[in-house]
């Protein structure tokens, strides 16, 4: 029955639903995000750390491994390395060369092939360079090249043959060094992620312990020199050197010491660098 007076009650209407307004939700830059899969270096703090000792510790225990058994360390780790500056050198003054483990075969005369092979490897390496903004490696480049030109076209070969075979520990000493300035670079490359800069930084500091360790031994003391001949290989290069080439004994061993110094000068710049590269990844404030 509907009742006579009165109406029907009726549901109250629903409220106006308000309209929806998208708010804008910012996302972070693209340049913050960086997941653990794009980290070069996964433990920054143990990186910081590994950075500040390596390099000291590689050449004290290279220079204990002088002391004990110089002939052990000569033979296994300073030769390879000897010989490289050797070659090296030579082919930076326009000359083929092959090294080996006790002798560098050197051609009679400059040729060809060898300054082409050199300015295209070096040509390559700055266009790989600039393709990924390393704009210092298009500078060490560019420098090698002129180095190139002078020691191919700038000199004569007499004193090309003195250069390099004073390259041998002259040439050696500064290899050395790359070789132990690498465990700060290639993050991103097998060199650290196949763990070759350690392997780098070994033979590094042995060889330029090696050598330097001589010619620092040399400043108060000739007898220091390894003048005379070495079985199968012939003069050593301070007697070709003294004989061949006229150098006297004082100024050939100030010039291998002044390299020497310059070397562990220039090592010392990378490695503050390096370092203050790694405290400032271990803090956050540049990226990894």
């Amino acid at each position: 029955m509907i009742k006579t007076q009165g109406r029907a009650a009726v549901a109250p209407a629903a409220p106006a639903a308000e309209p929806m307004v998208a708010v804008p939700v910012e996302e972070p830059a693209a340049a913050t995000i960086m997941g653990i899969e794009d980290r070069a270096v996964e433990h920054p703090q143990l990186e910081f750390r590994l950075c500040m000792a390596a390099i000291p510790a590689a050449l004290a225990l290279a220079l204990a491994f002088h002391v004990l058994t110089p002939g052990l360390q000569r033979i296994f780790l300073g030769m390879p390395v000897h010989e490289l500056g050797h070659a090296v050198s030579a082919w930076f003054c326009g000359f083929a060369a092959l090294p080996t483990l006790w002798k560098t075969l050197i051609a009679e005369e400059r040729g060809f092939i060898a300054p082409l092979a050199l300015a295209g490897a070096l040509g390559y390496m700055m266009f790989r360079a600039y393709r990924v903004e390393k704009l210092y490696l298009v500078a060490l480049g560019a420098a090698a090249l002129v180095l190139q030109g002078i020691g191919t076209f700038g000199i004569r070969e007499s004193t090309a043959e003195a250069l390099f075979t004073f390259g041998g520990d002259g040439m050696g000493m500064v290899l050395a060094v790359l070789l132990m300035a690498t465990f700060f670079f290639g993050k991103r490359s097998q060199l650290y992620k196949g763990w070759l800069r350690w392997g780098f930084l070994v033979i590094g500091a042995a060889a330029f312990v090696d050598m330097f360790a001589t010619w620092w031994a040399a400043r108060n003391d000739y007898n220091a020199i390894p003048f005379g001949e070495i079985e199968g290989v012939g003069t050593s290069d301070p007697v070709r050197l003294t004989q061949e080439h006229g150098w006297a004994v004082e100024a050939m061993v100030r010039r291998y010491v002044t390299v020497g110094v310059s070397c562990l000068a220039a090592l010392a710049l990378v490695y503050a660098w390096g370092v203050r590269h790694a405290r400032l990844k271990a803090k956050g404030e540049v990226r990894s």
